[in-house]
């Protein structure tokens, strides 16, 4: 029988889109990769996100495939399994109160969940203080606002409205073609009021987003009225014809439906809803006391201190351009908020192939992460998904990639120099197993001579390999090319060694590293990064590349000298920015920014500072983690010089760092 043209076309799409349907026709080691990426990538691991069980099958997983390829798995207290424990959301516990107390024992009490929630992006902590509304809680001195200027917010409670002004102007100051509205963000204005000593945020709807989603729901309410009215017109026309009345009457039936749903949407609409506890996650580092009460109980307040309504205030910005940000005086707040912080255990996964003879004390490590997104979340670029983000590329694929150089160093047995293959979990929480294993190394660091890293080798295309990190050791180059040209790969090579995944953890401590990546793609941080995606012959041959570097450097009469590359962009974004060159430690919840070290002839190297630091104040602003330093940071101007006070082994220390131009 000849095939259809549909057939063809299907079969067509088919070997385009599914690479992996004629598993027969791969080599064993591609098969066995491509069996180790199938199963970390599958639903019945739940995305390996944090606090999943799917996680801890996949770190038993790998640990037996250390254990069955012959490594040591006891070098980590006895198993394979360093254990740490990550931020992983929070709980709101009791009491949680929120009252304003006014002059002559006036006073109003607001409801939980009805006029007030406790917002889980801030701290727990009671506080008694007098009350000042500081407009959107935004300073932006390139657009001469400042809800700030002229208003002392120190020791008191602050009210602040979400969003920006004139948002009915497409071209306004805080339009997103301005590429600042960044000034709208939840966290930015925390910062804002942290850095100036407040004792707590009390969050406020702005009234356009609200009246203007209302709009929209109205317009798709006159577009389903104007549909039925067609449709009921269609099946009359059909009715006194001799045409058919099926498809009018269906026509007619969904549109009735869909009216009806549109306008119970337009019935129950909030223009007003309280942010849900856990929205907006949590925030790092220290903060204070955050609450989102509504705009009615807001009003009651405004009205009580003989102030103009919320939404005057916001018409009186928009009109003239000017904060409206004023004292509420005699009126103070009393609440208290309570919550705590969810930490859970994680576990790197640790096998060791020992060396033998005079070289055996020094270490190469071989890394890759096998976490991932779970169910969605902060990270998934599918915003509101709760689908499995299987995360097949991201790194299903690079953790196949360590098992199966793994399976093949253990088939050799041991080697001139010790290798340390270590799965990382947290990576995706900001390269937190890696930077654990840093902080606290099995072996020493001074004698660890190189990382190579493998996160998202599953999509050659093209025979197209970024290498970052070439620049990191003089001998890099030459094994590089010499082990791709036999595998037929068309290297791109960074020579940076700072980058968004956990080789940058060990270059921070002066390590050469490699780290191998195929690249981005659609499916990137989605759902649909499944195992069907992925090349598997493609991965073999990075694979081998990868090994072939490995023994080069193994066997090596020296080490890998090691040469510093000045931070580039990817790791810290400075945009507008001045460049400072620190390199954040994501795993630490001290109140301060806490760094893990800083890149070579940076402003914070020549200034002093030292990976451990914990940078509690930046300029004459008080700092409670990433990013209120950033927003501090962008105050100031390259050449500036600027105060930074640190905590070192429980001391302050001052230091001044003269700032440079931002790096692109």
């Amino acid at each position: 029988m000849r095939p259809t043209l549909c057939q063809i076309l299907l079969l067509g799409f088919l070997f385009t889109n599914s690479p992996q349907l004629f598993a027969e026709d791969l080599s064993p080691t591609a098969s066995r990769m491509l069996q180790d990426v199938k199963y970390l990538a599958s639903d019945e691991l739940q995305g390996r996100g944090v606090g999943t069980k799917g996680l801890d099958e996949a770190a038993e997983y790998i640990a037996k495939a250390f254990r069955d390829a012959g490594l040591n798995v006891t070098v980590a207290g006895g198993d394979p399994f360093q254990e740490f424990e990550v931020t992983d959301g929070a709980r709101l516990l009791e009491p949680n109160t929120l009252k304003f107390v006014g002059p002559e024992g006036k006073s109003i009490s607001l409801a939980l969940n009805q006029q007030f929630n406790v917002c889980s992006f801030g701290t727990a902590g009671k506080f008694d203080a007098p009350l000042v509304f500081a407009g959107y809680g935004i300073e932006a001195d390139d657009v001469e606002y400042n809800d700030f200027q002229n208003l002392e917010v120190k020791g008191k409670v602050v009210i602040v409205l979400r969003r920006t002004p004139f948002q009915t102007d497409p071209h306004g100051a805080f339009a997103v073609g301005h590429g600042i509205s960044r000034h709208a963000a939840l966290t930015t204005k925390i910062s804002r009021a942290f850095s100036r000593g407040a004792a707590a945020v009390l969050f406020v709807n702005d009234h356009f987003t609200g009246e203007s989603e209302r709009e929209q729901i109205a317009e798709q309410v006159t577009k389903a009225e104007r549909r039925v009215l067609n449709a009921a017109e269609a099946l009359v026309a059909a009715g006194s014809s001799s045409e058919p009345t099926e498809a009018p009457q269906k026509e007619l039936k969904d549109a009735v439906t869909h009216l009806t749903q549109v306008r119970g949407l337009l019935t129950d609409y909030n223009a007003d809803p309280l942010m849900d506890f856990g929205y907006g996650g949590t925030r790092s580092g220290k903060s204070l006391p955050v609450f989102h009460i509504s705009q009615s109980a807001c009003d009651e307040l405004l009205a009580a201190a003989g102030q103009p309504s919320l939404q005057k205030l916001e018409q009186q910005i928009d009109d003239t351009g000017k904060p409206t940000s004023r004292e509420l005086t005699g009126w103070k707040a009393q609440g208290e908020a309570s919550l705590d912080v969810i930490r859970k255990p994680v576990r790197n996964v640790v096998g060791v192939l020992e060396g033998r003879g005079p070289l055996a004390s020094e270490t190469i490590v071989i890394g890759a992460h096998f976490d991932h997104l779970g169910f969605g979340g902060e990270g998934s670029l599918l915003p509101g998904s709760e689908d499995i983000h299987n995360g097949a590329d991201d790194n299903a694929s690079g953790t196949a990639g360590l098992l199966e150089l793994a399976r093949r160093f253990g088939e050799r047995g041991p080697q001139s120099r010790r290798i340390v293959f270590l799965a990382f979990t947290g990576e995706e929480r900001g390269l937190l197993g890696s930077a654990e294993y840093v902080k606290e190394p099995l072996f020493p660091l001074e004698q660890t001579i190189a990382m190579f890293n493998m996160d998202m080798i599953g999509r050659l295309e093209n025979d197209r390999l970024t290498v970052f990190g070439t620049g990191t050791s003089p001998v890099w180059d030459a094994e590089v090319d010499a082990a791709a040209a036999p595998q037929k790969l068309e290297i791109s090579k960074k020579p940076e060694g700072f980058g968004p995944s956990d080789h940058s953890s060990f270059y921070a401590k002066k390590i050469p590293v490699l780290h191998f990546f195929t690249g981005t793609h659609s499916d990137y941080h989605r759902p649909s990064d499944d195992w069907q995606k992925v090349n598997a012959p493609g991965m073999e041959r990075i694979i081998n590349a990868v090994d072939q570097i490995v023994q080069d450097t193994l066997t090596a009469a020296a080490r890998p000298e090691y040469v510093h590359i000045a931070a580039r962009a990817m790791l810290e974004r400075t945009g507008s920015r001045p460049y400072f060159g620190s390199i954040p430690d994501f795993s630490s919840d001290a109140e301060g920014y806490a760094i893990q070290g800083v890149a070579p002839d940076s402003p914070a190297d020549k200034a002093g500072l030292q990976g451990g630091d914990l940078i509690i104040r930046f300029g004459d602003q008080k700092i409670g983690g990433l990013d209120d330093f950033d927003l501090a940071l962008r105050n100031y101007s390259p050449g500036e010089e600027v105060p930074v006070v640190v905590l070192r082994k429980g001391q302050e220390v001052e230091l001044k760092v003269t700032l440079a131009a931002p790096r692109g």
